[in-house]
This record gives structure tokens, sequence and C-alpha cells, in this order.
């Protein structure tokens, strides 16, 4: 049977447009044999991750080639809305994209117009080295290519809750995620991302994502967050990274085992 040379559709970005949450989990291991490990879990989405998590452009290729058996889908966030990265990570074949700290809807627009090719953008065109296109066997890439990419932006400061309106609703934004840790550290709240002022923001915000036809975001380990998020009507809510379930895991076992306090704690028990 002869290949599939079809662009793929995206089915996250499908998704995105009906009510319901997709599940994530957040990767910051940086190890594609971790990430396939993820992504046998059962989760809607894996979000690959090159901001807090040690990444560089060959090992996102190969969380990338890693969960791609699976249907878990990769999301990948880049350091920064660089238009030569976003050229990069594309061309490994990344097709949904979390880009950090923006802040205004003119960096919006600049991150749709990098992920877009001539001429509805600036995407430099290379896709004859690229996996994306698989090496040239999907010929039509470069004319399908733009309708399989998916762009999430994170609104998360105070200056940029502030604009969340014009940045939601600029075209090609499909998704608005808000970041609660940096969120809540720019509202005079480090470290208390479950402070009452900055829950009220959480869900103010998800509301006015809504109303701008847009998908509301976030990452919320806390579980009651995470179903009251839902709740309100976020559509990608990531419940956990992959980190610090391995560290509480650990812990919490070499605890069980580590002697305790007391007289007893030196006896062998025999």
């Amino acid at each position: 049977m002869p290949p599939d040379t079809a662009t793929p559709a995206n089915p996250f970005k499908q998704r995105l447009a009906a009510p319901g949450a997709q599940i994530g989990l957040w990767l910051g291991l940086a190890d594609p044999y971790a990430a396939e490990l993820c992504a046998t879990t059962g989760f809607d989405w894996l979000l690959i991750d090159g901001e807090h998590g040690p990444n560089d452009l060959r090992s996102m290729l190969g969380a990338l080639q890693a969960v791609a058996p699976y249907p878990a889908h990769p999301v990948l966030r880049i350091p920064q809305g660089d238009t030569t990265l976003i050229k990069q990570v594309l061309e490994i074949g990344a097709t949904t994209l979390l880009v950090p700290m923006v802040e205004t809807a003119e960096q919006a627009r600049a991150l749709v117009q990098a992920t877009r090719y001539p001429p509805r953008g600036v995407r430099g065109v290379g896709s004859g080295l690229a996996r994306s296109s698989r090496w040239s066997a999907r010929p039509n890439y470069l004319h399908e290519a733009d309708d399989s990419i998916c762009l999430l932006v994170q609104v998360e400061t105070a200056s940029a809750l502030a604009r969340l309106d014009e940045i939601a609703a600029v075209e090609g934004v499909h998704g608005v995620f808000i970041g609660p840790a940096d969120l809540s550290a720019s509202m005079g709240h480090l470290g208390h991302p479950g402070h009452p002022e900055v829950r009220q923001a959480i869900d103010q915000a998800i509301a006015r994502i809504l109303a701008a036809g847009k998908a509301p975001g976030i990452l919320a380990v806390d579980e009651a967050l995470a179903r009251h998020c839902i709740g309100l009507g976020a559509r990608f809510v990531a419940v956990g990274v992959d980190a610090t379930l391995l560290a509480r895991s650990a812990r919490a076992l070499a605890g069980r085992f580590r002697p305790t306090e007391g007289p007893s704690a030196q006896s062998t028990g025999y």
C-alpha cells in the first residue's frame, strides 16, 4: 500500500473548538524514553517543555519521535517567541506550539506570522530538509501546513491580563494558556498561585477567552483547581508534571523505609 502523502490534520486543534477538556501531562524530564512512557498512560496531550525543562532542539526532536506512535498529542513549549526557533521546531515536526510570556496583541500577531508560510506569514521555506514534510514525501506540504498548525499563547502577567481581550482576538491564535505561577508572582503573591486574588483572575480570564471564541488552557496540579477550571470551560488542562510525580513517589517510597526516630530505630528486629 502506498504511503499517505497528505499532510495530517491536527486532532488537538480540531478538538479545541468543541466543549470539553483535553487532559494533559507536563513533560519536564527532557528525556525521550520518559516521554514515551508517559505517552502510553492515557493522556490526551503531552507538553514537551523547552522553557523550564532542560531541552534543546535535538532532545525536543527525540521526544516528538518517541511519542509519535501513540495517541497522545505533543504540544511543544519553546523558551521564547523567536521566529527562527519557531521555524526550526515546526520543521522537526511540531504542529502545536505553546509560546510563553505573550504580553500584547502585536506580539501575538508576530507569532502567527512566524508559523505561516508566505504570503500569509514569514515562515522560512526549507521543507525539503524537514521531518515535517517527511522530506518532501508530502508533496503539498507547503500549501497544507498552515491549516495543521495550532498556536497557543501564554498570558501570565497582570499586564498581559489587562490586554487579554485584544490578545485573544488575534486571528490565528487558537488557544490562550493562563500561567498561574508567573501570574501569581506578577500580582504580588510569589509562590502562592492558589491565592484568592489569583484564583479570581484565572476565573475571569477563562470567561474572557471563551467570550472571544478561543480555547482557554491552564496547568493545574491541584485536582480541585483542575476540576474547577474544567467546569468553567477550560479546553486544555494539564493536571500533572512528570518530574514532580517521580520526585514525590520516590520520596514517599524512601520515607516508608527510612528508619524512624527512637531507641528501636537501630534494632535489627531479629
